[in-house]
């Protein structure tokens, strides 16, 4: 006999011994679940019999610590497990390597390699189940036997919603694929089990108030998408103002220095236009000035292209920028892409990224024409008083 049976041959007896039962949810039955999980996983990741039989481990344990209560139970399922190895002469490498992947299914741990990854995809499989709102049932009525923590049906749909929309995400590319469409349909039921519990509460299900409470509820993302469409737009109508500005200057100056290099050079060599050099050169330098300046306002800014697959996993590229993906491959910003839709959040943030550094060109801009147009203001000024000066200067 394997260790892996061993393994199930024992989480069955001490669930069956010494677990309570009130332990609805985290019993035998979720925990065959897990491994049952794990196994496709692994067959779909390539996972090497190895590492599979570490994982096998760590899911048949990941809560045998619900035998000793709800608080900690990943570091008691990990001593239980510790213990259990140890019996069977499997050195410190492996116990390390369960040990860390019990330790994976945390909540709030975010996996760092494959198979933390599919322990954590395959301990959360029930949220692309058919039964998920069934299944979630069960858990609720554990929360209030071992937690005393009691939810009215809406209350209950609302958590689980956030839960699903905000606080989780497949990690390996196989659920991505295959779970997370599923997982979105129980989203969908959830949002209209929400909305269906919102009318039942009020007691006026055709009322206009319970019209104005079930608008509230689709309200949020369609304002989110508005906020973002519409500062986008003000952004980019901005940056293409500040072109335009940027643009008229540099013709202005572009004609005045074409104008002084065709018509007030060339007489310069003579002895009775000797006053019009300094008011000349005067007016040129500060026209290329200027057009210095409303070039430095439009250059853009060129950046790597590039990003990776870890850069992606770790949500620190925005992909919804052209210059962080131009010199990639179509594959890699298709994947990349398709990543980013599946994280509600991630791209929420990239959408806030770019407003943000799109702000950021837009401030360079502006100060970079002001100081243009200052200089221009200056210039002229300038040109105009050295001018008065000269042919005052030379008694005409």
């Amino acid at each position: 006999m394997n260790i892996i049976q061993n393994a199930e041959d024992f989480v069955f007896n001490l669930l069956k011994e010494s677990l309570p039962d009130s332990y609805t949810y985290h019993n035998f039955n979720h925990t065959q679940k897990v491994v049952t999980a794990s196994k496709n996983l692994i067959q779909h990741e390539n996972i090497n019999s190895m590492e599979a039989e570490i994982i096998l481990i760590a899911a048949w344990f990941h809560d045998t610590g619900y035998t000793k209560g709800f608080q900690s139970h990943e570091n008691e399922s990990i001593t239980i497990a510790k213990d259990f190895l140890k019996n069977h002469n499997k050195d410190s490498e492996f116990i390390d390597k369960v040990s860390r992947l019990i330790k994976a299914t945390e909540v709030n741990h975010h996996p760092q390699n494959i198979s933390e990854k599919i322990i954590k995809d395959a301990d959360y499989w029930h949220f692309a189940n058919e039964d998920y709102l069934s299944i979630c049932q069960l858990l609720r009525e554990e929360w209030r036997l071992t937690q005393n923590k009691i939810f009215t049906d809406l209350e209950w749909a609302t958590e689980n919603r956030h839960i699903l929309v905000n606080c989780h995400r497949y990690f390996t590319d196989y659920a991505k694929e295959n779970w997370q469409l599923l997982k979105d349909k129980n989203i969908f039921q959830l949002h209209n089990e929400i909305k269906k519990l919102s009318g039942e509460n009020t007691g006026f299900t055709k009322s206009k108030l319970n019209k104005k409470k079930l608008e509230k509820l689709e309200r949020p993302e369609r304002g989110i998408d508005t906020m973002f469409r519409t500062t986008l737009s003000n952004h980019t109508r901005l940056s293409e103002i500040a072109d335009s500005k940027a643009n008229i200057l540099l013709s202005v100056n572009a004609i005045i220095i074409s104008i002084a290099l065709s018509t007030l050079i060339p007489k310069l060599d003579s002895p009775g236009n000797v006053h019009l050099i300094i008011p000349t050169f005067t007016l040129l330098m500060f026209s290329v000035v200027s057009i210095i300046f409303a070039i430095l306002s439009t250059r853009p800014k060129v950046t790597s292209g590039i990003f990776t697959r870890k850069d992606i996993e770790e949500k620190k590229v925005n992909l919804l920028f052209f210059g962080n993906f131009y010199k990639m491959p179509l594959a890699e910003y298709e994947w990349g892409m398709n990543e980013l839709m599946k994280d509600r959040d991630y791209l929420y943030n990239s959408m806030i990224k770019d407003l943000y550094y799109l702000g950021l060109v837009l401030n360079r801009k502006y100060k970079l024409l002001r100081i243009t147009y200052t200089i221009f203001m200056v210039g002229i000024i300038c040109s105009v008083i050295t001018f008065v000066w000269a042919f005052k200067n030379a008694g005409i």
